[in-house]
């Protein structure tokens, strides 16, 4: 099975046994890390989730969204070190990272931060690889008669996940208007307006839902990506900014709706059969921490969001793995991967700006 090419499993077993909230056996520091006798909770969890991490094997898109904690993080030199593995993996083509084929638009989950890491070092080739991934994303990436932009080379499909790959590259960069025509593509094909989430799946050539299930990982990315977008617009485009944040608001919303009593979800969310499930829980948390820090939603969603952040806390096992994730390589049972491992990164340190 092609990674997250689902139906995701209906399985209704829930994650394995787990060793509980409170980290066992903490690592040294390493790296630009604080002392870890003097570390908070977050910084505990981000550098066990970190150890973890960098231990998984990596694919394009798992390569990019570690890449985008690290940025998140201010783990500079575990930044520089990802953006240099994914220059050695660069296709001609200018995508970075892959690993097989590849998809058109999932390495650009890692476009802003390999950005900042060539800005940092001044390295002239890691400058030029950033600069190729966006020829390709701009110019030669396969997309419609629109310029929507496709998820995969061998079906003209747009997947709810795209929203957290070509736009927040597309907005780093500075192309605002081509970001937010991505966002509005993917809007018209994938989101319901009733439920206030994204089905998973368009297929452009028979112009229909492929997917239309309500996955929760989906949505996740969805609200993340329009999160990087939106810090990414300059001042003066306050209505788009202030658009794509209503919009935002839309998505926690409509997951909000199917929240589990015990902080998490549902892997398809509105579907209580569908295994229960961490990561989305960790992706919205980081989403409203963001937005309630940049005044984009109000305070009153906090709880909302330390619920979720307490909720996955207790899926981290002694090893730093966030268990309970959809889980890679097929993304079709609770388990564990690399984009549970860099949303944990992600929600405590934005979660951590609230301490």
């Amino acid at each position: 099975m092609n990674r997250r090419e689902f139906v995701r499993s209906l399985a209704v077993s829930g994650a394995p046994a787990l060793a509980g909230g409170a980290l066992a056996h903490p690592s040294e520091p390493t790296g630009n890390r604080g002392n870890g006798a003097d570390a908070s909770e977050s910084a505990r969890r981000i550098r066990r989730a970190t150890d973890a991490a960098m231990a998984m094997q990596r694919r394009d898109w798992e390569q990019g969204i570690l890449a985008q904690a690290m940025l998140e993080a201010a783990e500079r030199d575990r930044l520089i070190q990802l953006t240099k593995a994914a220059m050695v993996l660069q296709m001609p083509d200018g995508r970075m990272g892959v690993v097989g084929s590849g998809s058109p638009t999932d390495p650009a989950m890692g476009g802003p931060a390999y950005s900042k890491a060539a800005e940092w070092t001044g390295d002239r080739a890691m400058q030029k690889a950033v600069e190729d991934m966006l020829e390709w994303i701009l110019h030669k990436a396969p997309r419609n008669a629109h310029g929507i932009l496709y998820h995969t080379f061998h079906a003209q499909e747009m997947w709810s996940d795209g929203l957290n790959g070509a736009p927040p590259f597309l907005a780093a960069m500075g192309f605002y208007d081509e970001a937010l025509k991505q966002i509005d593509g993917y809007r018209e094909r994938l989101w319901n307006a009733e439920k206030k989430l994204f089905a998973h799946t368009w297929d452009d050539a028979r112009q229909h839902l492929k997917d239309p299930a309500f996955w929760g990982g989906g949505n996740g990315w969805a609200a993340a990506g329009l999160t990087r977008v939106v810090r990414s617009l300059p001042a003066e485009r306050r209505h788009d900014r202030e658009r794509l944040s209503e919009f935002i608001h839309e998505i926690v919303d409509g997951c909000l709706a199917y929240q589990r009593r015990d902080g998490l979800f549902h892997n398809v969310v509105d579907r209580p059969e569908t295994f229960v499930e961490t990561n989305l829980a960790q992706m919205m948390a980081y989403a409203v921490y963001t937005c309630i820090a940049e005044g984009w939603l109000p305070m009153t969603y906090r709880a909302k969001a330390d619920g979720m952040r307490a909720a996955a806390r207790t899926k981290m096992d002694s090893f730093g793995f966030v268990q309970g994730a959809c889980s890679a390589p097929d993304f079709d049972r609770p388990g564990t991967s690399t984009e549970a491992q860099a949303f944990c990164i992600l929600m405590e340190t934005a979660g951590s700006r609230f301490e």
